[in-house]
């Protein structure tokens, strides 16, 4: 068996190279495997509420329950973010902003790989490329920060420090502190 190091001398006209082959399969990242597992896990408990919000929605609306709005990911490859319509719904709709349900249709974005469930906030144009090295997420640094009406140029600076140092140690103190964020947020 040929070693890894080294390749044929001269190849013939149908030969075709091929890269080593390795002894195990490729295993994906932690991040991956984390927010698979945690979108699987929020959509199986948050699917009822989800689901109760968006009859409600729609039966206040008479019309289209999700959103979509397009957005820039990892590369920036373009897809469409989901979230529950919730403007112009009356009573429901209010609950659903209250209860900060709106984005949970996201999950199904993070479960197609998408999104993250923590990263910077998805956005249409790339006005700052930095910003498509890693995917978007959910949930980010800005948003649980301690005040939310951080000024544009230091919610930019937040999400310049996760795309250059986030681990999944920051992503999981980050989504411990979102829950506090969302009602702080939502109660101010």
């Amino acid at each position: 068996m040929p070693s890894l190091l080294t390749l044929p001398a001269r190849p013939g006209p149908r030969a075709r190279l091929r890269p080593p082959r390795r002894p195990w399969p490729a295993r994906p990242p932690a991040k991956r495997v984390f927010d698979l597992v945690g979108a699987a896990v929020l959509l199986a408990v948050c699917a009822v509420p989800v689901m109760l919000a968006a009859a409600l929605l729609y039966a206040t609306r008479r019309t289209g329950v999700l959103v979509r709005d397009p957005a820039l990911g990892l590369g920036g490859q373009p897809f469409r973010t989901w979230r529950l319509r919730t403007e112009d719904s009356g009573r429901a709709g209010e609950l659903v902003d209250r209860c900060a349900l709106d984005a949970l249709p996201q999950l199904l974005n993070v479960l197609r790989g998408e999104m993250s469930l923590v990263g910077p906030r998805p956005e249409a144009r790339a006005s700052r490329p930095d910003r498509l090295l890693v995917r978007p997420g959910m949930t980010g640094l800005w948003q649980v920060s301690a005040r939310s009406d951080l000024p544009w140029e230091e919610m930019a600076l937040l999400d310049r420090h996760y795309v250059e140092s986030h681990w999944l140690g920051m992503d999981l103190a980050i989504l411990a502190q979102t829950p506090r964020a969302a009602y702080r947020q939502r109660h101010a």
